[in-house]
């Protein structure tokens, strides 16, 4: 059998789906005349309080669907407990029904303001209050599902979003150096070439050739040439300081540098700091002779694009930088723009 009273300390969550109200005023023939006006109805979990200073900490761990708020007691009035509800993020949105016993549109407009949902005076008729209360329950409960939902739906789309950008950067990437690879290498000049048609602006080109590679790996071997071009490629990466710059594994031991915005006096000041880079990484190389370390050539082109150019150009331009390059005994650095030099 039902106890007369559900007291704070009877607490309890509501089942699925069920109506949780929770009644606060002072008087307890009044808990009493509602809970009788609630007990035949189905799916409705009635709790009382009759101290209105354990009002918001009964509601929080109650968790209540609806709140029957009365107005006037003892200690603290009803208005300043719709405040402290309201200030607590865990009750901000139940709602909460005021028992009066003054029917005056200056108390309820008073009531509504401090954030009441609805006004009855006490004690409504039982048709009235189940209907309210079943009504104020099934909003909130479609709010609370309406707000988990969507914030199922963000995690989902950050989630979504970390796992495309964890692929993309995958696509991207070369897996050996963890540069970009030839595919995106291909994209990324191309997206700058146009970019700089528009504007006008110098573009340049680095290719880079690991010297004497073919031999390295046959004298030390394959794992570590693999270690080789690791580092290698993490000095490319160290080297370029702008954002905007784009280093990538070209094919095998051939790397590139896209440099947007870069003056040929700029892509041959970083081409001769990458030089530097690899060769001071001092791993140990028997080519060109005994004792030697591992070491690179570069192939440095800037062109400024004109309508009907093709960007095949400012890669056949770098590859006769690289190929200069070579020829001059490697570990060099060769430029070419309108007037073809050696560094």
């Amino acid at each position: 059998m039902q106890a007369p009273l559900n007291s704070p300390e009877e607490r309890g969550s509501p089942k699925d789906g069920a109506v949780m109200v929770l009644l606060v005023d002072d008087q307890a023939m009044i808990g009493e005349a509602v809970r009788r006006e609630l007990l035949g109805e189905a799916g409705i979990d009635f709790h009382f309080c009759s101290d209105p200073t354990q009002a918001v900490a009964v509601a929080e761990q109650l968790r209540p669907t609806v709140i029957l708020q009365d107005l006037v007691m003892p200690g603290i009035d009803g208005l300043t407990l719709l405040g402290a509800y309201r200030a607590r993020p865990s009750l901000r949105d139940v709602p909460i029904i005021v028992l009066s016993t003054k029917d005056d549109a200056t108390v309820k407009s008073t009531a509504f303001a401090s954030g009441a949902n609805d006004y009855l005076v006490k004690l409504p008729d039982t048709i009235e209050l189940v209907a309210r209360i079943r009504y104020h329950s099934r909003s909130y409960t479609a709010l609370q599902q309406r707000d988990e939902a969507y914030r199922a739906l963000r995690e989902s789309q950050q989630q979504l979003l970390e796992t495309n950008l964890v692929l993309q950067r995958l696509m991207n990437s070369d897996g050996l150096t963890g540069l970009s690879n030839r595919r995106h290498f291909d994209e990324y000049l191309e997206m700058e070439w146009r970019r700089a048609l528009r504007e006008q602006s110098p573009m340049s080109l680095l290719m880079i050739d690991v010297d004497f590679f073919k031999s390295f790996n046959d004298s030390f071997g394959h794992v570590a040439g693999d270690d080789a071009l690791r580092r290698v490629a993490e000095s490319l990466r160290a080297s370029c300081s702008r954002s905007t710059d784009m280093p990538a594994r070209y094919g095998g031991e051939e790397f590139a540098i896209v440099l947007p915005s870069t003056s040929a006096g700029g892509a041959r000041l970083l081409a001769e700091k990458v030089r530097r880079a690899v060769s001071d990484l001092g791993i140990p190389h028997d080519q060109p002779a005994p004792g030697s370390v591992l070491t690179t050539s570069l192939g440095v082109a800037t062109l400024v694009p004109r309508a009907g150019q093709s960007i095949l150009q400012l890669v056949n331009l770098a590859d006769q930088g690289l190929y200069m390059a070579k020829q001059a005994g490697r570990n060099q650095v060769g430029l070419v723009n309108d007037t073809s030099s050696l560094a």
